[in-house]
């Protein structure tokens, strides 16, 4: 399931959440410039690697500075190739703007890195041995889908899901796309133990630690501002398709 667009229009212009994206489009843009052994080198250097925090001697060995704090906020811009790259900034570009509008854009990014560290360091306790850098947005992203996922119960989601290479359209609730997204990421967190290497290249359970921390900690990042408006009718997706009309 591709998320399409949401139902929930933006109050104010979501400033930060561009920032975010133009940070990770401009630095995607300089890794792809980089000659594949300095790009590698350059993932260990600023990526998660596990065993880098869990085993320090090792780290040392191979030229890491052990426990490093740095790459745990550097990991949230980095990413590895570009259907990674559009596929977070899109989701981000889906969900971060009503997010912001709740939070303010300062309150935002405070929340955004706060969710991005908190999964990198699940991806550390789940995976303490693992020695392949973990890079990008993902688990941020995943808080802000947290957050989503409790301040916006009543929106609608307009998703495509590819049948037979043609594409379908479906209007669903938001609760069920997030809470469907969230499972995923469980249960294939749960196969991924039983193999030494992560599942597909894929951080499954920093995306699910991400996503439980939005949504247990994004109330003390909101705002009472003048973007914190309900409007009325949040069940009729707007823009794209109607879904009354069209499902």
């Amino acid at each position: 399931m591709f998320p399409i667009q949401d139902s929930i229009p933006r109050r104010c212009p979501p400033l930060m959440n561009w920032a975010i994206m133009a940070t990770c489009t401009i630095i995607f843009l300089f890794e792809i410039s980089l000659p594949p052994h300095v790009l590698e080198r350059l993932f260990y250097l600023f990526g998660v690697v596990p065993a880098r925090y869990t085993h320090p001697d090792w780290a040392a060995s191979v030229g890491l500075v052990p426990k490093a704090i740095f790459p745990l906020f550097a990991c949230m811009f980095l990413h590895g190739s570009w259907v990674h790259i559009i596929g977070n900034m899109w989701t981000l570009w889906i969900f971060g703007d009503n997010v912001e509008d709740e939070m303010g854009p300062l309150r935002y990014l405070f929340f955004y890195l706060f969710c991005g560290i908190v999964a990198s360091l699940v991806q550390i306790y789940t995976n303490p041995n693992s020695t392949i850098p973990t890079i990008g947005a993902s688990g941020a992203i995943a808080g802000v889908m947290g957050a989503y996922y409790v301040l916006f119960p009543r929106a609608r989601i307009i998703i495509m899901v590819p049948i037979l290479f043609f594409p379908f359209f479906f209007d669903v609730p938001a609760v069920f796309f997030l809470a469907f997204w969230f499972l995923e990421q469980v249960f294939s967190g749960a196969f991924s133990l039983l193999s030494p290497q992560q599942a597909g290249g894929i951080a499954w359970w920093a995306h699910a630690g991400g996503f439980l921390c939005g949504m247990i900690s994004y109330r003390f990042f909101l705002h009472k501002g003048v973007c914190r408006r309900r409007y009325p009718d949040q069940m009729r997706p707007w823009g794209l398709l109607d879904s009354r009309e069209r499902f």
